[in-house]
């Protein structure tokens, strides 16, 4: 593997060296020691190169079948724009160019073919995508974005009949909605301490929590590419620029808590249980999309002010029939933010009889505002969701004047449950006053 990263420009550092001799250990049988292998570095140490060094190793020297690479990252677009602006340069401004065959760069059809016919391939970031594949290395980059194990899950499976395969994930430390990384690194954790020498290979360069964060030698004790592609002069300034969350998350690979929380962690708390269920009467459904079109979020909230997130959806595929299905079988009005990508499917669910409650730019801050004080007045239960949980902590605000909406484009997490809920609440509310003017509005 060195040598491949040699090949294309890079002198290996000491510390992707060992992740590698670790990692690529062979069984006497020819099978890698580790199922999984899992790392995770400050950033810009110099994990791109090792990850592709680990894809090139498996597509030329796999010599007795032709190998099958999947790349992931927190979405599609995400993984394409790694694969075709940082990988694949790295390759074809290399002698190892000689080795590929091609470099498909349409959308929907991005891979590297090699000659030995291997290939590495763009994986989806659903549960759905792997379906039908099968896949000798599954790579995982940037994991503290994700929300779920939906790209383990959609890579584990087709991995299922060989032997040889891996799976490899890498990342920076997370926060607190980094559930799936979490897990991930205690899992990790605890296999060092018993001393596992098969199965999973976990390797990590973190400062220790109590460290002093101004002292270069705890810069030099996590750092694996300090003295090589870091400078001690590149941090100083990053810990006078950055706030010191994002710099103990970025440079020394801590896990944090977000210091800029819309809603405060104890005030969602005080709304969100385990035990709430929606009446089967009486019920207005909130409806989002993400910017990106991968996910809807679909909402409910009854009379009483009891909502849960119904259903947390893959694509846009059959949206407009499941949410009409709903909203006809239980008589429902359904909100949507016509500004926001949901907006898309309103004409089909109007011709499907949908009574829908449309917000524009007028409504949505007043409708935000009023979300806002329901959740510091508990005004209204929710049934706790990991996905809602998460669009929750990494919501931020977009001022428009004197007044805020969510902001859908800042930040990696997906608020469409949270903007969904909001749409619902405030038009559960409006419905239930006669004077409301968007149920006079739907009325008519």
């Amino acid at each position: 593997v060195p040598d491949h990263l040699r090949t294309m420009g890079k002198e290996p550092m000491p510390w992707q060296q060992m992740v590698w001799d670790v990692g690529l250990e062979i069984l006497p049988d020819g099978r890698p020691a580790y199922r999984e292998v899992w790392f995770t570095t400050p950033r810009q140490s110099g994990k791109t190169e090792e990850l592709l060094s680990v894809e090139v190793h498996r597509s030329v020297m796999w010599h007795h079948q032709p190998q099958r690479t999947f790349y992931s990252a927190q979405t599609g677009q995400d993984a394409r724009k790694k694969l075709l602006e940082d990988q694949a340069p790295l390759i074809e401004n290399s002698p190892l160019k000689a080795a590929v065959k091609r470099i498909y760069t349409a959308a929907g059809a991005e891979a590297i073919i090699f000659k030995t016919g291997s290939r590495i391939d763009i994986m989806a970031s659903g549960e759905a995508a792997g379906h039908g594949k099968t896949t000798d290395l599954g790579v995982l980059d940037e994991v503290f974005a994700d929300q779920d194990d939906r790209r383990e899950q959609a890579t584990k499976p087709s991995m299922a009949t060989r032997p040889e395969a891996q799976l490899w994930g890498a990342s920076t430390a997370g926060h607190e909605g980094s559930t799936y990384l979490k897990r991930k690194v205690d899992n990790g954790r605890a296999a060092v301490t018993d001393g596992l020498d098969t199965g999973v290979a976990y390797v990590e360069f973190s400062a220790p929590d109590d460290a002093d964060i101004e002292d270069p030698a705890t810069w030099w004790g996590c750092m694996p590419a300090l003295g090589y592609t870091i400078s001690e002069d590149v941090v100083r300034d990053a810990l006078q620029s950055m706030s010191e969350t994002e710099f103990r998350r970025s440079f020394l690979n801590q896990w944090t808590v977000a210091e800029s929380r819309v809603i405060p962690t104890a005030l969602w708390n005080n709304v969100s249980r385990t035990n709430v269920t929606p009446a089967e009467k009486g019920l207005t459904f909130g409806v989002d999309v993400d910017p990106q079109r991968l996910h809807a979020s679909i909402v409910a909230i009854d009379n009483e002010h009891r909502a849960e997130l119904v259903e947390y959806r893959e694509g846009m595929g059959g949206l407009a029939d499941r949410v009409a299905e709903l909203s006809n079988k239980w008589v429902a009005p359904v909100a949507v933010d016509m500004r926001g990508p949901a907006a898309s499917i309103v004409p089909d669910l109007e011709l499907r009889g949908v009574h829908i409650v449309k917000y524009g730019s007028t409504e949505m801050p007043t409708a935000c505002a009023r979300f806002y004080d329901a959740v510091a007045d508990q005004g209204f239960s929710v049934r706790s969701h990991p996905v809602l949980d998460l669009a929750v902590a990494g919501a931020q605000k977009r001022m428009v004047l004197d007044q805020w909406t969510w902001a859908r484009r800042d930040g990696n997490v997906d608020i469409s449950a949270l903007v969904a809920l909001t749409l619902a609440y405030d038009c559960s509310v409006n419905v239930t006053r006669e004077s409301g003017t968007l149920w006079a509005a739907w009325g008519e």
